[in-house]
Parts: C-alpha cells; sequence; structure tokens
C-alpha cells in the first residue's frame, strides 16, 4: 500500500478526541506510516493553541499531545516532509487551476504538497480539498461524510 499524504483535519482526529475520531484511529493504524508536511506540524501547534484558548484543553493535554505528535515523527509514524518554494508556487497554480473548488490557501498547499511527494493518496475531512483532490485524479480517504 502506497504512503499517505494526510491533512490537519484527520491528524486532529488522531491526536484528538473528535467526531469520527474512532474511525481515523482504525484507519491510521492500518495505513502508517503516513506523510504530512512541516505546514501540517504547523498547524496542529495552532490548532492545539486554539483549543486550549477556548478552553477545550489545558496546557497539560496540548503539550502532551505536541510531544506524541513529535515523538511520532521521530519513529517514523509520521513522515515529515518540507514545505518547498515549488509546492508554494504549486499551490497557487492550483487555486488558478481549480476554479470551481473553492480551496483556501493552506488546503492548497496539502494538495500541492502532495503532488509534489508524487503521493496518489490523500486523507482528509475537508469536504472543499477532498472534492479538489479528486479533480486532481488523488485517491481520497474521506472522513467526517466527506
Amino acid at each position: 500500500m502506497s504512503t499517505v499524504y494526510v491533512d490537519t483535519s484527520v491528524l486532529a482526529k488522531w491526536y484528538l478526541n473528535e467526531a469520527w475520531s474512532d474511525e481515523v484511529a482504525a484507519w491510521i493504524q492500518q495505513a502508517a506510516p503516513v506523510a504530512v508536511s512541516t505546514l501540517t506540524l504547523t498547524e496542529m501547534a495552532s490548532l492545539l493553541a486554539r483549543r486550549r484558548r477556548l478552553g477545550e484543553i489545558d496546557a497539560t493535554l496540548e503539550a502532551r499531545i505536541h510531544a506524541t505528535l513529535q515523538d511520532d515523527v521521530a519513529n517514523g509514524f509520521v513522515l515529515r516532509h518540507p514545505l518547498t518554494d515549488r509546492a508554494v508556487e504549486a499551490a497557487g497554480r492550483l487555486i488558478a487551476t481549480l476554479p470551481s473548488h473553492p480551496l483556501r490557501t493552506l488546503d492548497a498547499l496539502h494538495l500541492a504538497v502532495a503532488r509534489d511527494l508524487g503521493l496518489a493518496r490523500l486523507a482528509t475531512a475537508d469536504r472543499v480539498m477532498a472534492a479538489a483532490a479528486k479533480e486532481m485524479a488523488l485517491e481520497v480517504i474521506g472522513f467526517g461524510g466527506t
């Protein structure tokens, strides 16, 4: 089975208890190792900080999740890939060439990284990203009704 690029919406379901977390956990155990970009790790840090500010998690859990993610990267369970200038430029082109999909900047960056890595599969819980990925001929593993 080929490596799957996992976006932040799926990674959050792996590390936090949310809707679809059980399904993601079962899937990721079979799919690992999974690919992410440095962008994904930054988005996860932002997501955890936002959840802490909203009172949904405390600082201890935020630190524990961050440390677990870093351990998973160090142990090769999560494969971290750099966000390259080439991917950033490709993201801009994706926004222009997929006008029927209202891609946000970060979603376009995720798609561009997956393509830049030559990956054929992407896991997401984001409907817009899933639709754009399908148009790009990527196989989509969807969660949360995607």
